[in-house]
């Protein structure tokens, strides 16, 4: 049981009133509820001598950031409690985007809210929407301000039109909360090069280079290309400051009480923006320790279970989405552990997943997908996924290791042969994408690239090769199918619902050229969209009309509903990845082919595992019974079936 559950029993046993004293009673549950864990949080990771003050401002602090929040919201806080854990509803289907680049802006974007209905779509991710500088700003995740729109997109009261709007039909919002660095244009930053004392603290910054240096000695590069090492001399204060990403961000210090007390202020001026779900980036660096990665350290965790906590006390219909691209079994630990298990982030990025979808194209079997995936522990029941192909992100490669190795392949010769595939190094491979970030020293690098054109549409278009183009289109729905189905959230980038493919004009754009993340970044084409329905036949209208239909299938199967309810079966062909959701007395069994040719299963097998064939067994993309020849099932080339039987 989690600290979720305590306030939803409590909520239930109190008069059904949402008026502004049963409100605050209700809070002042969750407070006597929560404090306790919130205090053993805090002095984990503050001397108790020391923090005793910050910790006492800590708790005035939660009630003064409660009063900031509005009727509308407080009520709606309540009614998510009584929901129970609504993000695991087989509804919820999601959408990433940039604003300006799906259209133009904040009003732009509040005026196509019909198009994402009648796609599905009921959780709209927009990247960072705040102020950044001018120049290079990582996407907008160097933040100049936690709670000022940028004037690019509009002003906050459009962006509060915007939620406002969303929230009648039905529709959540994710905003990024950037929570390991600023920019060196925020105040904190811009008070620290001036001198105050008080504010480089707020910073890790040393007047040599002894204490970076021995930092050096074990963090690793993010940008090893880009921005070599993690630190920066800024003349203006004479002292080196960490900068992780890259040297325009500087790495908040942590360690500093104050800086939590601060940054709290900050998740709540977004929450109070009308956002359901914060999204907090990088969140695995957050606390720095020399003589280790300083990622995902057990520090980290209690960190980001106190502002859980806190959210929790002060707007518990607000929920936390971790964005940790780290190795598999790593990832589970954002949900919460031992005596904080549930009570971390009640979401995470699926991003073994996603990178075993990409194995799996790449070498046409799904075996180290089945066994990845079967060899790491289920995460717990009240958590849920985030389930991608790609985002706006590069595609890191982050396998565990000694599972590449027990498949009989070389993990560094392993991980260049996908780099190749996908990177244009291999003449037969049909994907177009581009390397990013290659390190040669250990041979890490990642992907870029739009699903379509990873997927072989963009390859197949300029070869004018119908075939090639029907195989590309099978793949893109057949990877979609799955994060549509396996449990969790699914998320689509924006484009990849039209097929869109790679934007190479980046290259032209002076503070866009040297980050090729840009290529799968690209503007909504509005005018395919307008003709999806005069060519039936085009490729933007077969994936967009395909995924229509998938959408609406899971949502009316409460089967797709996240309960841990997932089976993933060891096929005995290498090719088909085969699992089944089961809810009470429902089963669906989902079965893929990842190879460029028909693949069989006998009819022994699938008997062994449920699927028995005749009238009442249905293909649900098809609503047509599956047929066996010679007591075998073929699946097409990237066919994928949606199995019931009633």
């Amino acid at each position: 049981m989690n600290q979720a559950e305590l306030h939803r029993y409590l909520v239930s046993k109190a008069p059904k009133k949402n008026n502004e004293q049963q409100l605050k009673d209700y809070f002042d549950l969750r407070l006597a509820t929560n404090l306790s864990l919130i205090k053993s949080l805090f002095f984990s990771l503050y001397d108790e001598k020391e923090a005793v003050d910050q910790f006492y401002v800590l708790i005035d602090k939660l009630e003064d950031l409660y009063q900031q929040r509005s009727l509308e919201l407080k009520q709606q806080d309540v009614e998510r409690l009584k929901e129970g854990n609504w993000y695991q509803s087989e509804k919820m289907v999601g959408m990433q985007l940039y604003v300006d680049r799906f259209n133009q802006n904040l009003n732009g974007l509040n005026k196509k809210l019909p198009y994402f209905e009648d796609l599905g779509i009921n959780f709209l991710h927009l990247m960072p929407v705040t102020t950044r500088p001018s120049g290079e700003n990582d996407g907008g995740y160097a933040v100049n301000s936690y709670h000022e729109i940028d004037p690019k997109y509009g002003t906050k009261k459009e962006f509060i039109a915007l939620t406002k709007n969303a929230r009648k039909k039905g529709i959540f919002l994710m905003l990024d909360f950037v929570v390991n660095h600023t920019s060196d244009e925020f105040e904190w930053a811009k008070k620290a090069k001036a001198g105050d004392s008080k504010y480089q603290g707020y910073y890790y910054t040393y007047p040599t280079r002894h204490i970076p240096d021995e930092f050096e000695k074990t963090l690793p590069e993010i940008f090893p290309q880009s921005a070599p090492g993690n630190f920066t001399y800024v003349k203006e204060m004479e002292k080196w400051v960490m900068t992780c990403f890259n040297n325009y961000q500087w790495d908040l210090n942590y360690r500093n009480p104050e800086v939590f007390l601060e940054m709290l202020a900050n998740l709540m001026s977004l929450a109070n923006l009308g956002v359901d779900v914060i999204r907090f980036d990088a969140l695995a660096f957050l606390w720095k320790k020399l003589g280790t990665q300083s990622q995902n350290l057990p520090e980290a965790h209690a960190l980001i279970s106190l502002f859980r906590m806190c959210l929790q006390v002060i707007a518990p219909g607000v929920i936390l989405l971790a964005e940790a691209i780290v190795a598999p079994r790593n990832i589970l630990k954002y949900f919460g552990e031992d005596m904080l298990e549930g009570n971390e982030c009640e979401i995470a990025y699926n991003a073994s997943l996603m990178a075993l979808l990409w194995n799996s194209i790449a070498t046409k079997q799904a075996s180290l997908m089945y066994k990845s995936l079967t060899e790491v522990p289920i995460k717990p029941k009240d958590a849920t996924w985030i389930n991608y192909i790609r985002c706006h992100d590069d595609i890191g490669l982050g396998y565990d290791d000694d599972f590449i190795a027990a498949m009989g392949w070389d993990p560094r010769s392993h991980k260049e042969f996908l780099l190749n595939y996908y990177c244009g190094k291999l003449a037969w491979s049909p994907a177009k994408g581009l390397m990013f970030m290659y390190n040669p020293k250990n041979g890490d690098g990642r992907i870029t690239g739009s699903a379509a054109s990873l997927l072989g549409l963009e390859t197949a278009l300029e070869q004018n090769n119908k075939n090639i183009i029907d195989y590309a289109i099978a793949k893109i729905l057949m990877m979609h199918g799955i994060i549509l189905t396996i449990g969790g959230i699914p998320m689509i980038y924006a484009g990849d619902e039209i097929g869109t493919l790679n934007d190479y004009s980046f290259k032209q754009h002076v503070d866009l050229a040297n980050d090729n993340r840009w290529v799968n970044r690209p503007m909504q084409d509005w005018t395919i969209i307008s003709g999806l329905n005069k060519n039936p036949d085009h490729p933007s209208t077969l994936i967009y009309n395909g995924l229509k239909k998938m959408i609406r299938i899971r949502k009316d199967h409460t089967v797709f509903q996240d309960t841990n309810d997932l089976k993933i079966y060891g096929c005995p062909n290498p090719h088909i990845f085969v699992f089944k959701r089961i809810n009470g007395n429902q089963n669906v069994w989902i079965l893929s082919n990842f190879n460029e040719v028909t693949e069989k299963l006998d009819i022994g097998w699938l008997n062994s595992i449920g699927i028995h064939t005749g009238k009442n067994t249905i293909d649900l993309l098809t609503e047509l019974p599956f047929k066996l020849i010679n007591n075998e099932l073929p699946l097409k080339p990237f066919q994928q079936l949606w199995v019931k039987s009633s």
